[in-house]
């Protein structure tokens, strides 16, 4: 883990993805952002979205549109990438633990992406 010192900014953006499950990309976070700290540089946004993945505070996604995404929520779960409207949806599962109970080592991230159409979208068809 990267030793850091506080930053504004970086509690900007946590606080940003706190909470939130829509999965924002760096751009639409610096877009928002500049509305409570008007000097922030997309550049700064993108070295503590990084430095917020390289200390395991955060997510860091791909989704089919190979734009990278951001989560707030690292507790285990998955994530459903619709193909028609682009939206990343978080997948719990109850059991996830259950998955791995004889495995012996330790296992420090993973990323399932299931790709498909949105309940949404077929409805809309």
């Amino acid at each position: 883990m990267a030793v850091r010192k506080h930053s504004r900014q970086r509690d900007a953006l946590l606080n940003a993805l706190a909470d939130r499950t829509d999965h924002p990309s760096a751009e639409t976070l610096y877009q928002e952002l500049r509305e409570v700290e008007p000097k922030i540089s997309l550049g700064t946004v993108y070295r503590n979205l990084a430095l917020l993945v390289e200390n395991g505070e955060i997510l860091k996604l791909t989704g089919g549109d190979d734009k990278s995404h951001y989560d707030g929520n690292i507790k285990p779960h998955d994530h459903f990438w619709c193909r028609s409207c682009g939206k990343l949806t978080d997948i719990f599962h109850e059991d996830f633990e259950m998955t791995f109970k004889n495995f012996n080592g330790r296992i420090e991230s993973h990323q399932t992406l299931y790709t498909g159409i949105c309940d949404e979208c077929i409805k809309a068809e």
